[in-house]
């Protein structure tokens, strides 16, 4: 896997290189419309239970993140106030590194992850697609369908122009 570099190596600048590729073939299948997303049923833990199918009408933004992963710990901050000023948008951390299960609680608390969290393991990735590197946000339309895909950092200003009515609310 690739995870977010903020250094220049060789080695860096290829899988860079291939990312883009991969997200921009990504993005091509998307745009031709086939980003149909497979229905999940993920429990978060407070044991709750969240199905794409459930959430018809709304906007489902994934983010997955890890206890190690610095740009991961940065955007948190800035998707939970993303999720308290749009309560109407469903948002779900999954954390992917959580051996230890009441120590990934105490962190995602402490650095602010205050939104749904689910931990990741053989079930739910069975469920979801691999993700090329961390972090990474996957947004679904109120549709269920995979409109964004994207692998690094995330801010709130970013989420709220990908979830943005495209057409605008009548009064």
């Amino acid at each position: 896997m690739y995870y977010g570099c903020t250094t220049g190596t060789k080695f860096q600048l290829q899988m860079r290189r291939l990312t883009f590729a991969a997200a921009f073939a990504a993005g091509l299948l998307g745009a031709a419309g086939f980003a149909a997303a497979a229905p999940f049923d993920l429990a978060d833990t407070l044991g709750k239970h969240h199905r794409l199918g459930d959430y018809k009408g709304k906007w489902v933004v994934l983010n997955y993140w890890a206890t190690w992963c610095v740009p991961c710990i940065q955007e948190i901050p800035e998707i939970a106030d993303f999720a308290r000023a749009h309560p109407d948008v469903v948002v779900l951390g999954i954390a992917i590194d959580a051996d230890d299960v009441p120590r990934t609680k105490a962190f995602a608390a402490k650095v602010g992850h205050a939104y749904p969290l689910v931990i990741s393991d053989a079930r739910v990735e069975k469920q979801l697609a691999p993700v090329k590197g961390l972090p990474t946000t996957r947004i679904f339309d109120g549709d269920g369908k995979l409109v964004y895909d994207k692998l690094g950092r995330v801010t709130r200003k970013s989420l709220e122009e990908i979830t943005r009515p495209s057409v605008p609310a009548k009064p």
